[in-house]
Parts: C-alpha cells; sequence; structure tokens
C-alpha cells in the first residue's frame, strides 16, 4: 500500500453503516441459541470445504465460532448468517448485562470504570487497534481488539477492511476511525492505534497516544457523541508504561475539555486492579 492519506469520515461514511445498528429480539432459550450456532457453524465450516458436525457441547461450539470468526478474513457474508449471527451475539450482550454509564460518579466530566468494556452503553468505545484495523486475528486472544471485534460481529471487520482499501494504506499511529458498533450496546466503536514501544516511551510516542486521545475525542464531538469510554491505549503488547500512559490519557482528556468548552462525559476503563489504582491516583489529583 502506498501514500499516506488519513482518511476523514465523510470520505468513508458511503462505505460502511454508521446508522446505529437495529437489534432484535433475543434468542428464546438455550435450545435457539444451539440452533444459530449449529447455523453459523455450517456455514463457516463449508466455507473451509469440512463438513458440518455438530457433536459439541455448546461452550464448545461457541469457542469454535469466535476461533472461526478471528481467523477469516474480511469478507461478505450472506444474510441469513448474519442474521443469526446478529441474534445470537445480542442475546450474549444482554445476557453478559448492559452497564449504564449514566451512572458513573464524575469529576470534572471524567469518570473511572472498572470492567468489562464491552458492557458499557456509552455513545461510543475505544478500541487500541492494530495498524491492519481489521481486529486482532490470534484464535481466542483476550486482548481488547479481539474481544470487541469477537462480541461485536463480523461486520466490523469487514467495515474496517472497506475503509483501510478506500485509504490504500494501514493506519498510522495517533489517528481514529468510526464504525458501527453492531452487537455492543455502545452506538460506536472508535478504532485508533497508539505507539509501540521497544524499551522505554520518548517523545515520539508520548505525543502520539497523546494525539489518539486527541483524535478520539475530537472524532466523537463531530459525530454529537455526549459519553465515550476508553480502554488503556498501547500498554497491552504495545508496552506503554501504564502509569505515564494513564497521565497522558488523563491529561489530554482535561485539555480537551477545557479547549474545546465540552460536556461530553469521558470514561476511563480499567481492567486491572492495578490500572484501577494508577488512575485513581491521578484523578485524585484532578
Amino acid at each position: 500500500m502506498n501514500g499516506f492519506h488519513m482518511l476523514m469520515p465523510e470520505e468513508y461514511r458511503a462505505l460502511i453503516s454508521l446508522v446505529p445498528h437495529e437489534h432484535g429480539a433475543p434468542a428464546a432459550d438455550e435450545e435457539e441459541c444451539s440452533r444459530l450456532c449449529d447455523e453459523l457453524l455450517d456455514f463457516l465450516l463449508q466455507e473451509r470445504g469440512m463438513i458440518a458436525a455438530f457433536n459439541l457441547p455448546y461452550p464448545e461450539k461457541r469457542k469454535l465460532i469466535r476461533r472461526y470468526e478471528n481467523t477469516r478474513p474480511a469478507a461478505p457474508l450472506p444474510e441469513h448468517f448474519l442474521a443469526a449471527q446478529d441474534k445470537l451475539f445480542w442475546t450474549e450482550t444482554l445476557r453478559r448485562g448492559v452497564v449504564d454509564v449514566s451512572s458513573f460518579a464524575e469529576r470534572e466530566g471524567i469518570a473511572l470504570y472498572r470492567g468489562d468494556i464491552t458492557r458499557l452503553n456509552a455513545d461510543a468505545i475505544v478500541n487500541s487497534a492494530s495498524e491492519a484495523l481489521t481486529g486482532c486475528s490470534i484464535p481466542l486472544h483476550d486482548c481488547v481488539d479481539n474481544i470487541i471485534h469477537s462480541r461485536a460481529g463480523a461486520q466490523m471487520r469487514n467495515d474496517c477492511a472497506a475503509i483501510i482499501r478506500a485509504q490504500g494504506c494501514h493506519e498510522r499511529p495517533g489517528n481514529a476511525k468510526v464504525t458501527s458498533a453492531y452487537n455492543l450496546p455502545c452506538r460506536y466503536v472508535l478504532h485508533t492505534v497508539g505507539p509501540r514501544v521497544e524499551q522505554r516511551a520518548g517523545e515520539e510516542e508520548r505525543a502520539l497516544l497523546k494525539s489518539c486521545y486527541q483524535s478520539c475525542l475530537s472524532l466523537a464531538q463531530s459525530l454529537g457523541l455526549k459519553s465515550v469510554a476508553f480502554c488503556c491505549i498501547s500498554t497491552g503488547v504495545f508496552n506503554f508504561p501504564a502509569e505515564e500512559a494513564a497521565e497522558i490519557a488523563v491529561g489530554t482528556a482535561r485539555q480537551w475539555r477545557m479547549k474545546n468548552g465540552s460536556d461530553m462525559k469521558i470514561i476511563f476503563d480499567v481492567f486491572t486492579e492495578e490500572e484501577e489504582a494508577i488512575y485513581s491516583e491521578i484523578l485524585r489529583f484532578m
């Protein structure tokens, strides 16, 4: 891929659907969930030239679907597959429980939440993506990129691939793109690529991480969103030091809100006790 023009939403919104995804009724019971799994596996296995056989317990069938969707390249899917997938995935979303971000205590428009970011009903959640933007392809990997794509549905990978094809190059660190959230309780997912750190974060890496937060917030504002939840960008396999990353995240969010006079609710979502302690300490001195 040649060239480095980063597409703006108005340049790719005709390629994907940014209309909030309509959710149908959830599956009635476990039997229907199992039947939906069989329908999805039937297609995914036949696509690979394999014989569909379903003498597996439900959890194993569900894991197999995720494995195949993780490794499946972006490609069109038939309507019957998407209908079955959406019904199953939305049922699972409701069973995990939707967390209402309006209940979060905030200070100067900033809130902290420890838990599963895919349960939040914020207007948008942020995905810490790779340069290809199309989701983690390591089967069953527990990174946030894999989990968000796995729970949203295969449409998200196809949307991201369409954006990258139109852009003509991989996503560069510090920018942001938007897709529908599909089967998540939020409306949109903002995808941003954080900087990779080899040994220690330098000025360039710090500036790029700051740009990730600025780009996501400005994109959210342009979409008229009132709440956005951030995962911890770049602190996983990209190796950015957690405490320094948190200081940049909170500092950038505060500066952006003041500069733009925004009332947007900004949520920092953390997963571990250590991350929660770091953010709590930083927010305490705001």
